[in-house]
């Protein structure tokens, strides 16, 4: 039974779960990168077994969090000046990759607050010394902008409500996105940096794909907002910031929105691959039913179901790697991207969770009635893949028809690429 609706204040938090915060504070993760992957791995027993509960508490469970914050996952985009990693994107897909083999919401919430930490950097350094004194800090952040901003002497006083902050109830800082009136003209978007103590969470996230990811919504109250904790989106976009440490680093030259789309990668090929591992288990221990055949994996059509979802994840897998090896490169070589470069990775992204969720849909829809159980992971790996695809910032079609615009020779008609 899902509770109604409600909220509450971190700074109300139980004894018990203020004490588990404490000690997640002073914890403290491998000083390097080297082996993180492994130290992932260890830990997939854990996250594969408490992914049913997850997704019944509609969040990542506490343990998992905790054992996520010990690999030192939360260190992949922090600037190394604070003990940070910034790990190469291929360390990144491989990492997110994993953890999304073992849960789709952890995975998820993983991407998500990774990348919001390489938001993070890009804010001014004295935000970033607050943000980062901790270098596992978990950062959670939107990119609706629900919420309005007024300027005031110092900085601006932040109300307002915005949808799908995943991961915000473990989260230590929250980038919420904002429209701030500027007098003349439209209204500036910015991300300012609040802690979660500052704000409210509503228990709204009730849904059926990624379920375990605590999307909830966030809600600020008359919180003031210094200006060095604001971060102007507009400009952003364009590759300028106001960081003057991280401004210098081409790690953090990476065109962030792209980057997202590379990050998103790692979720959707990781929740493909558990499809195939599932799949894999499944023909080996049922018959199809109402047919001879008492063993799917002897059945011709399971053959090219597997192998036809097989391709489909392979494929996916090498339109990955180029993401990569276009993001590393240009961000080496200093070379800006050309509107269609950049209008092609939104759309290979996009055909990238299309095609892990082609092909979980085919080995899902080959796994029989008694799949529909909840405790068989292919379902909930079935419904996290509609989810991501939903995303409006992935969806295949959106993000095709974008591209197509660019090859035509037309404006793309939006700023996020």
């Amino acid at each position: 039974m899902v509770d109604s609706p409600r909220d509450w204040r971190h700074r109300k938090e139980s004894p018990t779960t203020q004490r588990r915060r404490s000690s997640l504070a002073g914890s403290s993760a491998p000083r390097s990168d080297t082996c993180l992957i492994e130290r992932v791995r260890e830990h997939i027993p854990l996250i594969r077994s408490h992914a049913a509960r997850g997704e019944q508490r509609r969040r990542v469970t506490a343990e998992v969090v905790e054992a996520l914050s010990g690999t030192g996952i939360y260190r992949m985009n922090v600037p190394r000046h604070y003990g940070g990693y910034q790990s190469s994107l291929r360390t990144q897909i491989d990492v997110l990759s994993e953890v999304s083999v073992a849960c789709g919401s952890a995975g998820y919430m993983a991407m998500i607050q990774t990348g919001t930490s390489f938001i993070a950097a890009l804010f001014p350094d004295e935000a970033q010394d607050e943000i980062f004194s901790r270098p596992d800090a978990r950062v959670s952040g939107t990119l609706i902008p629900g919420s309005r901003a007024v300027p005031v002497d110092g900085g601006y006083v932040v109300s307002g409500r915005s949808p799908f902050a995943t991961g915000c109830q473990d989260a230590d800082w929250h980038l919420l996105t904002a429209l701030a009136d500027t007098g003349d003209g439209p209204p500036e978007t910015l991300w300012l940096a609040i802690p979660m103590t500052d704000l409210t969470v509503l228990d709204d996230w009730d849904v059926t794909g990624l379920t375990g990811s605590g999307s909830n919504t966030v809600v600020a109250q008359d919180v003031h907002v210094p200006a060095h904790r604001v971060l102007p989106v507009e400009p952003l976009l364009a590759g300028v910031f106001p960081s003057q440490r991280s401004g210098a680093d081409p790690f953090y030259r990476m065109p962030v929105l792209l980057l997202f789309m590379v990050w998103l990668a790692g979720n959707a090929l990781g929740l493909a691959r558990a499809a195939l591992t599932e799949f894999g288990q499944r023909i080996q221990q049922r018959g199809i039913t109402y047919t001879f055949y008492e063993h799917q994996n002897e059945a011709a059509v399971t053959h090219l179901q597997f192998a036809e979802a097989t391709m489909k994840v392979t494929s996916a897998e090498l339109l990955t790697a180029g993401l990569v090896e276009l993001v590393e490169s240009k961000a080496s070589s200093g070379e800006p991207y050309t509107t269609e470069e950049r209008a092609r990775i939104r759309a290979q992204g996009g055909y990238i969770a299309r095609l892990c969720k082609e092909a979980a849909d085919l080995v899902g829809s080959a796994s029989g009635a008694s799949s529909l159980h909840r405790e068989v992971p292919i379902q909930r790996i079935v419904r996290d893949l509609n989810a991501l695809n939903l995303h409006s910032f992935v969806n295949p079609t959106a993000n095709l028809e974008l591209y197509g615009r660019v090859l035509s020779g037309l404006d793309p008609r939006t700023p996020f690429l």
